[in-house]
């Protein structure tokens, strides 16, 4: 059974959280001073964005103080009626064995619309009156929403920064040390800034990246650079493939911030491990041939209209294939396979590419022609004629590394050059 990493490697110490020291010092005198009486603010709001150890700074916090701590998700209790029943009363005793208590609510962010009309005055009220430490998350403080929490009198107000690459380097390096992955630190280096900060999304990242391999180097991990990435795709995902309606897998679409045929591909990617009743995988995968059927008539006729099609089978479509399949265990989402061939080959795609100009440029070709007809004659005279080579090297004006793949190798091109010398 696979477990995630993130919650694998879960700090459960203080000191294994990555970054936000000042934050998590005051955050730890404020829950400290209720041992001496109920403190001026009876509760902390912890604000700044996703993946910087909010959540697991209070659950590691509540471990090293031997406090028990009673974790909830706000947008789980969106009622005053529910979050009444839930923190109301438990608010006003200790917990089990005489611990003290501590309240977190969690993903205040989801707290929101006519829905949760009395939540955020009921929350209000229980912090009035607790009597022990309350702690709310959100990822945006600045929410017109969270007004009446602005009141630093009353609420101890901490935001949580981006750590720095370094410390999220720190934390890669430990994690690789702990599961035997050999690995070139510049690997880790590229994982922890593209991670821009979010230590979650890092320790996907590197999780997804070692599938099956007990080395990293940087090779692997390069692609990245020439993916889109954003911090959404595995919620969007999620949507998509284990949707209950098909309005909330369309919703993807909109949520995932990435071209629809980077979506497509992220899809078409981890359909096969998501679904585990073979008659559901087949019609998850005709939904998608369908979607990719509409997606090459848009791309040939320029009629954006059927756009509205493509969307609906590769997101609708696929969540409503779903009825029986449920995988054991977690399951990791996959980078897409062909976009990392392609990121892969990307450097010679180039080299061709600039190769193809030059003979553009003498022959009056397009590019394509040129790496269609004209280049793969030139290969022929430049692996079995290196004067005539020369004389064409010299014509086109080509440089030393496009000499190198024309030969198809340093040996016959030092030949080459050394002839036009």
């Amino acid at each position: 059974m696979h477990t995630a990493w993130t919650t694998k490697h879960k700090p459960r110490t203080v000191a294994e959280v990555v970054g936000n020291r000042v934050a998590i010092g005051t955050l730890k005198q404020w829950l400290q001073s209720w041992g001496m009486g109920v403190p001026k603010q009876h509760a902390a709001f912890l604000h700044g964005p996703p993946g910087v150890g909010k959540t697991v700074t209070v659950e590691a916090l509540a471990s090293d103080l031997a406090m028990e701590l009673i974790e909830k998700n706000a947008s789980d209790y969106r009622t005053k009626e529910k979050i009444t029943q839930f923190a109301g009363l438990a608010s006003q005793y200790r917990g089990f064995f005489g611990k003290e208590r501590i309240i977190l609510l969690d993903e205040m962010d989801g707290v929101y619309g006519n829905v949760d009309r009395g939540a955020i005055p009921a929350i209000t009220k229980i912090i009035r009156d607790a009597r022990c430490p309350i702690i709310l998350i959100a990822n945006d403080f600045w929410d017109k929403k969270f007004v009446s929490f602005r009141d630093k009198k009353k609420y101890l107000i901490i935001e949580f920064k981006k750590p720095p690459a370094g410390q999220v380097l720190k934390h890669l390096t430990k994690i690789c040390v702990r599961e035997g992955i050999a690995f070139e630190e510049e690997a880790l280096k590229f994982i922890a800034q593209r991670s821009e900060g979010d230590v979650r999304s890092a320790v996907n990242d590197l999780q997804a990246l070692t599938q099956g391999k007990k080395q990293l180097a940087y090779d692997d991990v390069s692609w990245l650079a020439y993916r889109d990435r954003k911090d959404v795709i595995f919620s969007v995902l999620r949507l998509v493939l284990y949707g209950k309606t098909c309005d909330t897998a369309k919703q993807a679409a909109d949520l995932a911030d990435v071209d629809l045929d980077m979506l497509f591909e992220w899809i078409y990617e981890n359909a096969p491990y998501h679904f585990n009743v073979p008659s559901e995988l087949k019609e998850a995968m005709e939904a998608l041939a369908i979607a990719d059927l509409y997606r090459a008539r848009v791309r040939r006729t320029r009629h954006w209209k059927l756009l509205r099609y493509v969307i609906d089978f590769m997101t609708a479509g696929v969540a409503m294939a779903r009825d029986k399949s449920k995988p054991s265990g977690w399951v990791p989402f996959r980078f897409p396979q062909r976009i990392r061939t392609l990121s892969a080959s990307r450097p010679e795609r180039i080299l061709k590419a600039g190769i193809g100009k030059k003979i553009k440029g003498r022959m009056h070709l397009s590019v394509s022609s040129a790496q269609k007809d004209v280049l793969p004659y030139l290969k022929v005279i430049f692996e079995h004629n290196p004067l005539m080579a020369a004389g064409l090297t010299c014509w086109f004006n080509f440089s030393e590394e496009e000499v190198n793949y024309i030969a198809g190798g340093k040996r016959r091109a030092k030949e080459i050059l050394k002839a036009i010398d």
